[in-house]
């Protein structure tokens, strides 16, 4: 038996694929699929069974196109209740897959109330478990995405479910769907797969004896949530369709409708020398898509603007994979249109402005991130807030707004932000935050 699994950087997820006497198990599919069976044919697998662990927060699930693809058997959750043919995972009742390996589905509920984790067995030894995002490595799936009001419930449930998946052999390993970089997970280390002895040994959460103790630390301090996160489940409920194709037609600037969003994802310093007037700057990386379906209104029409030859299949993936659609075009040249502007600057001469009369700084970090280091006088707002609650009020358009965050990512899509709206924005990079203020300290400067 071997396991192959497949990272999501953005999104912070893997899915895997189990590989047994030429028989292949796929297990929390994303959207684009492809990827997964290309890699189960290139082995000559015979794909037989698709297993979703629960209905995915944060990205569209690829679980049912993939059975259809490939005549494969697809499992769900029995409470999940999903509302296209498959088969229902009940705690305990064993599924045969044929040369001596077993699915036995744990109910595990926490992360969400159907949540299922699946133990593989293989001649009667159990060797893996797939945790979806009960389990994590070092970690613990989050269980407030349903909202606050059942989040004490969910937390209490997860607590039970670590525990029961704790007392597995110590050599069963760990398979979790979420991990470092995913907003549902509690937390993250760096690691994506475990065993069920290193959990036992390095996991803080599973020595909370008290259910009531566990839900506490899971719920001090709460992360924020996506703004597309809300669709996700309802969609993997109802079904979703298959993946769109990964191109759009070219456009100039004057072919735009009005109702498009612009969303530049060339370099940052291209974007600094000019953007379209009222778009919204997000480099391409791997988190493209999840800043976007946290940032531009779900679904809405969008046109992306890259530079000649930038990868645009890779942006509209992204985008697919949480449901946005809606790419109408792909403007490569903006020409003399592009001219909202902002400054780009590294940390010597981010402090040597930050040193001038009147000068405004806006830290663009989360909450929790404030905790660890603040710079006194910053004016504090979350970049996705500047989107759902506005700019601060005692920002001076008259005057230049220094934008920083933790690594420079979030402060220039920040000046993007503000630049639209009128704003002087010179935005860090390369460095945040805690460099600020530790070249502060070293200064002398209050």
């Amino acid at each position: 038996m071997d396991v192959i699994s497949f990272r999501t950087d953005g999104l912070g997820d893997q899915s895997h694929l189990l590989v047994h006497e030429g028989r292949a198990i796929l297990v929390d599919p994303q959207r684009d699929i492809d990827r997964f069976l290309r890699a189960a044919e290139e082995r000559d697998l015979e794909l037989r069974f698709v297993l979703e662990t629960h209905l995915h927060n944060d990205y569209l699930s690829g679980a049912e196109q993939a059975a259809l693809r490939t005549g494969a058997e697809l499992v769900l959750p029995a409470a999940a209740a999903a509302a296209y043919r498959h088969r229902p995972a009940y705690h305990l009742e064993d599924i045969e897959a044929g040369d001596g390996l077993t699915i036995r589905p744990i109910h595990t509920p926490g992360h969400t109330p159907e949540h299922t984790s699946y133990l593989v067995v293989v001649d009667g030894a159990p060797v893996a478990v797939f945790s979806g995002g009960s389990l994590l490595v070092t970690s613990a799936g989050r269980p407030d995405l349903l909202g606050p009001e059942r989040a004490r419930s969910l937390a209490r449930l997860q607590h039970d479910s670590l525990r029961r998946l704790a007392a597995l052999p110590r050599e069963v390993g760990l398979f979790p769907t979420h991990g470092e970089g995913s907003f549902c997970t509690t937390t993250g280390v760096g690691r994506h797969t475990s065993t069920i002895g290193d959990e036992l040994d390095g996991n803080p959460l599973i020595g909370i004896g008290e259910a009531d103790a566990f839900a506490d630390r899971l719920l001090a301090a709460p992360l924020p949530i996506p703004a597309f996160y809300r669709h996700m489940g309802p969609a993997n409920t109802l079904g979703v369709p298959p993946m769109p194709p990964v191109t759009a037609p070219e456009l100039s600037p004057g072919d735009l409708p009005a109702d498009v969003q612009v969303i530049d994802i060339r370099p940052r310093a291209a974007q600094a020398a000019g953007m379209l007037p009222g778009s919204l700057g997000i480099e391409l990386d791997t988190d493209f898509g999840s800043w976007a379906g946290w940032l531009v209104p779900y679904r809405a029409p969008i046109a992306l603007v890259a530079e000649p030859g930038q990868d645009t299949a890779e942006a509209i993936t992204q985008l697919a994979r949480i449901g946005v659609d809606t790419v109408r075009g792909i403007i490569r040249d903006p020409g003399d249109c592009a001219t909202q502007r902002f400054d780009l600057v590294d940390l010597p001469g981010f402090l040597t402005r930050l040193a001038r009369p009147a000068t405004q700084l806006l830290d663009v970090r989360m909450p929790s991130e404030r905790e660890e280091v603040r710079v006194d006088g910053a004016i504090e707002r979350f970049l996705p807030d500047l989107v759902t609650e506005g700019l601060p009020a005692e920002l001076d358009k008259d005057r230049p707004v220094l934008v920083a965050c933790a690594t420079g990512r979030r402060a220039t899509v920040a000046a993007g932000v503000l630049a639209r709206e009128g704003y002087q924005p010179v935005a860090l990079t390369g460095a945040g935050i805690a460099e600020v203020a530790a070249a502060l300290t070293t200064s002398g400067t209050p």
